[in-house]
């Protein structure tokens, strides 16, 4: 509950501060480049060093690779069937195709579930939505920044991409013992990624953006918290045969709203930022009524 707490504050100074003038506009800018660059390359670093990696990791991992890829095939679609400009589709599949399962995540696990559950949404997130973020993730911005980049720099994009760098080191660095100081260190700096995030997300929201965007939004977002955990549930529950307390946590984070991060990426590669979000504010603010739904239909798993 602390978790969710410090979110809404951050993101209400962030709204507060854009109206009393005392930061400038660049804010988020600058935010969202301290994030990419340390705050979670840090937090990788930590998470990932930290992990075992097992079979069992596998299924709740791949959950997140499979949504992001329904909602590239669903934007795609619907973009072309409703004309959507090509930044609007890039966005769509950024902040629709992933889900924040980290920092609203694990508190909504803990908080529906117990600590029990905080095992296998570790899993979703640092097996799942970081390596999507870093890889797919990632391309589809280079691709609808760009245009239609060559294969060569979409590969140089993924490479030099901090956040994938530091995921490769941490995945090396697997079974050595880091020194307790840079422990420490990677620890504060990560913790900076959730508030930061939160507070850019709420200085550069504008509601003023909703006109002309209501009906991509509640396309988006209509998407991301109901149609996509749905698809996802009937494969895994019909389609696998997934029961069980595992696969309860595994789709009750397919139910998240839009990840910050995804959202921050878009607005970085100007990717119809205003959409991107909207996307990540109201999806964080319907969440906290689809999610209690979604943990009474995924009880009976």
């Amino acid at each position: 509950m602390n978790n969710l707490i410090l979110l809404a504050v951050c993101f209400l100074a962030g709204m507060l501060l854009r109206r009393s003038g005392r930061m400038p506009l660049s804010a988020p800018a600058v935010l969202n480049s301290f994030i990419i660059n340390v705050s979670l390359p840090a937090l990788t670093l930590l998470s990932i060093h930290g992990m075992q990696l097992t079979s069992g990791a596998l299924l709740p991992a791949s959950m997140p690779w499979l949504h992001f890829a329904l909602a590239a095939a669903f934007f795609l679609m619907v973009g072309r069937v409703m004309k959507l400009p090509r930044a609007t589709v890039g966005a769509l599949i950024l902040t629709g195709g992933m889900g924040n399962t980290s920092f609203l995540g694990l508190p909504m696990i803990e908080a529906f579930y117990g600590k029990a559950g905080l095992g296998y949404g570790i899993m979703v997130d640092q097996f799942g939505s970081f390596m999507v973020l870093s890889t797919l993730g990632i391309t589809v911005a280079g691709f609808y920044s760009d245009g239609a980049p060559s294969a060569g720099a979409i590969l140089k994009r993924i490479v030099l991409f901090p956040p994938f760098i530091s995921l490769l080191a941490a995945l090396l660095l697997i079974g050595v013992d880091y020194p307790s100081w840079l422990t420490a260190v990677l620890q504060r700096l990560g913790d900076t990624l959730a508030p930061l995030a939160l507070l850019s997300v709420g200085f550069a929201f504008q509601p003023g953006h909703l006109a002309g965007n209501g009906s991509r939004l509640a396309l988006g977002l209509g998407f991301k918290l109901i149609l996509a955990p749905l698809i996802l549930a009937l494969f895994y529950v019909y389609g696998l045969g997934a029961h069980g307390f595992s696969a309860q946590i595994m789709l009750f984070e397919a139910a998240m709203p839009p990840m910050i991060t995804a959202g921050i990426i878009a607005s970085e590669h100007d990717i119809d930022p205003p959409l991107a979000g909207l996307m990540v504010a109201f999806g964080v603010v319907f969440s906290f009524v689809t999610l209690p739904l979604w943990r009474l239909v995924l009880g009976g798993l």
